[in-house]
């Protein structure tokens, strides 16, 4: 057995550096972004009112109120998208609409509730005095041209779209999403939803390992349970290889009698960097590559094989797509936690604050069969080998997992 850091050593070793592609906006949804985004202007790129109203010289209204108002002389409109074809000069104002840009020697904008109103008449009362600048955007005062606005690496969602759309990029150059191919092995195993006959269990891990793939951002290009035998399993993995980035199996990697995944690996010329780890839940995990195909073999167990997925797989499939894998993190125990003295612990848990504090219990269920210990679950506790349990106090590693929230 190797330890699980010579494990995520040896994994990133044979990472290759992320590809990139070139995508529409309305495509880069979820992407993950592989060239800074840039401010092509200013913004504002414009001096522009922030509100509806008048155009004036700050001093002008002076002293102006509702009781004694200020009338200024109509020198015409401005409306958002139209030039400021208009100079404005002692006495004067203009009607200008949200977002329209300010014209020449105006320095503040009367609120449109501040005066009698629009209208189209030569003149206009003012009943409110303004500083110079109020109700104005200036150019630039958000951000300057040429600053960075989104760095690579971050995943692109709703607000960096609409920043980018903002500055005019209609494509986006992004990591591409690596191809995945997923596979579970067992006679016994039948698709939910068809009538369980003796000796039969539904295949659940095939949809779990789905889900995630989905959820990371990977491209499913296969996937598909198939039965104990070594033809099967050679069809499949040698198209496989050929059409994947990465290859993820659940179960057949262990000593049994049936377990053929690992003997077809070899067959097929795949070169086994390692079979076992030091780790409980997950011994028996295999990783191997042919022609650049990265493959894992995950044991058949359903905690076992989330617990793998999540530890080895997920931070693989955010390499492969240009992200950093999230770090992970510390947190109290509020109750014991099991220690092997020759592996490395696994439990799923679930994690929340405790005013700044954050802590964390392991889940009830402590068998690699019971995935409903899942159901509550929002982290990965693990702890290393050690003698004895750690106590209730004792400080512990979490994976806190990608789409939970700490309450």
């Amino acid at each position: 057995m190797i330890s699980v850091a010579e494990a995520h050593k040896i994994i990133q070793g044979r990472i290759r550096s992320p590809k990139t592609e070139t995508v529409k906006i309305n495509d880069a949804t979820g992407r993950v972004l592989a060239r800074e985004v840039v401010t092509t202007f200013p913004q504002p790129r414009f001096d522009n009112t922030a509100m509806d109203g008048f155009a004036v010289r700050a001093g002008d209204p002076e002293g102006a109120s509702s009781a004694s108002p200020v009338t200024l002389s109509m020198k015409g409109t401005i409306t958002a998208g139209g030039p400021a074809a208009i100079v404005i000069g002692a006495g004067e104002c203009c009607q200008i609409m949200t977002g329209a840009p300010m014209p020449e020697g105006a320095d503040a904008v009367v609120m449109v509730e501040d005066s009698s109103g629009f209208g189209d008449s030569s003149s206009v009362d003012i009943s409110r005095e303004v500083v110079e600048k109020e109700n104005v955007r200036y150019s630039g005062e958000e951000i300057a041209e040429g600053e960075t606005l989104i760095h690579p690496g971050n995943r692109l969602g709703a607000g960096e779209i609409g920043v980018a759309a903002t500055f005019g990029y209609g494509e986006l150059e992004v990591y591409r999403r690596p191809n995945i191919a997923l596979f579970a092995t067992g006679d016994e195993l039948i698709e939910p939803g068809e009538e369980l006959k003796p000796g039969q269990i539904y295949n659940s891990n095939l949809h779990v390992f789905a889900e995630l793939s989905e959820r990371v951002g990977t491209l499913i290009t296969m996937q598909r349970v198939l039965k104990d035998s070594r033809e099967s399993l050679k069809d499949f993995l040698s198209e496989a290889i050929e059409k994947s980035n990465l290859i993820v199996s659940s179960g057949g990697v262990s000593m049994g009698k049936h377990d053929y995944v690992r003997d077809v690996f070899l067959e097929l010329g795949v070169k086994e960097y390692f079979w076992k780890v030091a780790q409980k839940p997950g011994r028996p995990l295999f990783f191997g590559e042919s022609g650049g195909t990265l493959i894992f073999g995950l044991p058949g167990n359903p905690v076992s094989s989330f617990t793998c997925f999540m530890e080895y797989v997920w931070p693989t499939c955010e390499r492969f797509m240009g992200l950093t894998p999230i770090n992970k993190v510390t947190a109290r125990l509020l109750e014991s936690f099991p220690q092997e003295t020759e592996k490395r612990r696994y439990l799923l848990g679930h994690v929340e604050m405790d005013g700044r504090e954050m802590v964390a219990k392991p889940s009830g269920k402590y068998g690699s069969h019971m995935f409903t210990s899942a159901l509550m679950a929002n982290a990965i506790l693990e702890s290393p080998r050690g003698e004895g349990p750690l106590k209730s106090g004792q400080e512990i590693t979490v994976r806190l997992l990608p789409w939970s929230e700490l309450q």
